[in-house]
């Protein structure tokens, strides 16, 4: 069986998308019968091994991002590499050009909604680009053999604006390198805190829907026995007192590191699809302070953190104080086993697998059995 993955959500400093497909290439090449090729947006067209890349324009403020604009290039390319199974992992011109490969191969294609196109415009742009956007959507993903989504929420919202087929397929966790054993405590050292310091902690972009004036506010009205630390590229420079910035990207042995070293994670995002960054600080021993919105108020069950109603640095204040009022570290402990139980890459991959078999039909599938 050979799978094909299409993308333009992959740059060296890209997030949930890349990582999910890194894992699962490095999952699925560890099974017999089983092939993987990937073609993503680059400078120029070339091959390294199983990766692909075309030249794309780059998006000046993408954060590393590069826009693909000829469909019949990109269409061309997976027709060339002639696979069993096409999935499509972003909106844009490469699902459309993942449709015209499947017709001309005449294989199925599988779409999977990584980001709420929607909301995130429609947030920017107002209600009524939103709603364009939605019946855009909806016309291109009624298309696909399959829609997977990452969390529930986002099923049901595809689902009500008339798609099919719709089906809930959550990501994984890298628990090897998420881990609490990460933990080293001259971390802490460096920022200079005291041993009743709380370290609250978060990574990722500086995008609007990750609100980050929120988590400064929430920090500063904290006050002095807590200290946020805020890991991410294009991040504010003025910022309260108890605040620490790495305003660049860092790598997931750096943030993994960090999150081992601290006390909770405090996510403030209101659009997240999954939350990827919450189930790794999950992973590394944490409990999360996070907002009842989004894939977060369906990822931080109870007992792993507590959730406060959005856009209110007074309610995540009091979150936070709440959490440290119980026992934290209990928390986060459970949180640990939680995600053990839920989003081991392999388990993960195996449900992914089952998509799979259900579009293609058992003779082209490898055995499940080999996939333990």
């Amino acid at each position: 069986m050979h799978i094909a993955d299409v993308t333009m959500f992959h740059a060296p400093t890209s997030g949930g998308v890349r990582t999910y497909l890194q894992a699962k290439h490095r999952r699925l090449a560890q099974l017999p019968g089983v092939q993987a090729s990937l073609l993503v947006p680059g400078a120029e067209a070339m091959q390294l091994g199983n990766l692909h890349t075309l030249p794309a324009m780059h998006l000046p403020f993408g954060q590393g991002y590069r826009f693909p604009l000829h469909r019949r290039r990109w269409a061309q390319a997976l027709t060339r590499l002639r696979p069993d199974l096409i999935e499509a992992g972003d909106p844009y011109m490469t699902a459309w050009s993942a449709l015209d490969a499947g017709q001309h191969l005449g294989v199925p294609v599988i779409g999977f909604y990584h980001s709420d196109l929607p909301r995130l415009m429609g947030d920017r742009l107002g209600p009524g680009v939103a709603r364009r956007l939605e019946r855009y959507v909806a016309d291109l993903y009624s298309r696909f053999d399959r829609v997977l989504a990452p969390c529930r929420s986002m099923a049901e919202r595809l689902g009500q604006w008339g798609v099919p087929n719709v089906h809930l397929q959550p990501l994984g966790v890298d628990l090897d390198t998420f881990h609490p054993r990460r933990r080293d405590p001259l971390l802490r050292d460096m920022l200079g805190l005291s041993p009743n310091t709380r370290l609250l902690v978060f990574a990722g972009r500086n995008s609007r829907e990750k609100n980050i004036p929120e988590l400064l506010a929430t920090a500063q009205r904290l006050g002095s026995r807590y200290h946020l630390l805020i890991m991410g590229p294009h991040m504010p420079r003025r910022v309260p007192d108890n605040v620490t910035v790495f305003n660049r990207y860092c790598d997931s042995d750096e943030v993994a590191r960090w999150f081992a070293s601290a006390d909770a994670l405090v996510h403030a995002g209101t659009r997240e699809t999954f939350g990827l960054v919450a189930l790794e600080a999950m992973a590394s021993g944490l409990p999360v302070v996070g907002v009842r919105a989004g894939a977060l108020q369906e990822n931080i069950p109870l007992g792993c953190g507590i959730l406060c109603t959005p856009h209110s640095p007074d309610a995540m204040v009091q979150a936070t104080q709440e959490l440290f009022l119980n026992d934290a570290k209990s928390m986060g402990r459970h949180a640990r086993r939680h995600v053990e139980r839920h989003y081991h890459w392999h388990a993960v991959v195996d449900t992914l697998l089952g998509h799979y078999r259900s579009v293609l039909g058992d003779s082209v599938m490898p055995s499940v059995q080999q996939h333990g």
